[in-house]
């Protein structure tokens, strides 16, 4: 991608650290470098770009999940993972389905407004979390065996339009009231079969392609190095100020997508 300026990679880079230091523990973080990579390949590439910014991203994602579930590889709960998984391939499946209608220059915009929407959408949920875990509300009986199937097929669209899906699957495994650790290594299980079984998918949109990954490549070492970090840099910040300021700057970010 030689239209790539030096201001771009840059905000590439900075960006996969961003999902690196999400993928590790600090939630909520990835969805910023959704938008980033969006408005840069947008600025690079014309309007096409946002959706090649969804496939660049991708390996970034692998790359940052691998690291989450070595470290968190004995924290798992398999009966989450099975209920939610096949209905997150039907989203994907879903996703890729109408991921054509937004290939054409004409339509790219709606793509650029589509992922806005979703960004907007998943923060507003994680606010609804938040506030229901602080009143102490958030009782998992409420979320009977439906809300599976419901959060695993909008997951599944919302990751395979925009690598946005964290904070729905993460709103449904925090209903389950999962301890710290399997609540961590379940999200981190759950993303890395479902991004590596976007590969194909995204390589037939033509969105991923040997250029595409080539590029990704100088994108990776961020992306692990944030994974790798981001466990310690929780104990040494206060998290709750850095995730206000990072939902801060999503919100800005979803708008300036929208408008």
């Amino acid at each position: 991608m030689d239209e790539l300026s030096g201001i771009h990679w840059a905000i590439l880079l900075f960006g996969s650290l961003i999902m690196g230091l999400s993928k590790g523990g600090i939630p909520g973080a990835g969805n910023l470098t959704v938008a980033m990579y969006a408005l840069v390949l947008e600025d690079a590439l014309g309007p096409t770009g946002v959706a090649i910014s969804v496939g660049l991203l991708l390996p970034v994602l692998i790359s940052a999940d691998l690291v989450s579930t070595m470290v968190y590889r004995k924290y798992i709960e398999w009966k989450h993972l099975r209920r939610l998984l096949p209905f997150f391939a039907i989203g994907v499946i879903a996703g890729w389905s109408a991921f054509d209608f937004f290939q054409s220059a004409q339509r790219a915009n709606s793509l650029k407004v589509l992922i806005g929407v979703i960004l907007l959408g998943v923060t507003g949920l994680r606010i609804l979390s938040q506030a229901q875990t602080v009143r102490g509300t958030f009782d998992s009986s409420r979320f009977t065996l439906i809300m599976g199937p419901f959060f695993g097929l909008l997951g599944g669209m919302a990751t395979m339009l925009a690598n946005a899906a964290g904070p729905l699957a993460q709103f449904y495994l925090l209903a389950m009231k999962l301890p710290k650790y399997a609540f961590i290594g379940t999200s981190a299980w759950l993303f890395l079969t479902v991004n590596i079984s976007k590969v194909p998918l995204m390589w037939e949109l033509g969105i991923l392609d040997a250029q595409v990954f080539r590029t990704a490549v100088w994108l990776f070492f961020p992306a692990v190095l944030g994974a790798l970090v981001a466990p310690r840099m929780v104990r040494h910040i206060r998290q709750d100020w850095f995730e206000r300021m990072i939902w801060f700057f999503i919100v800005i970010a979803g708008l300036r997508m929208i408008f």
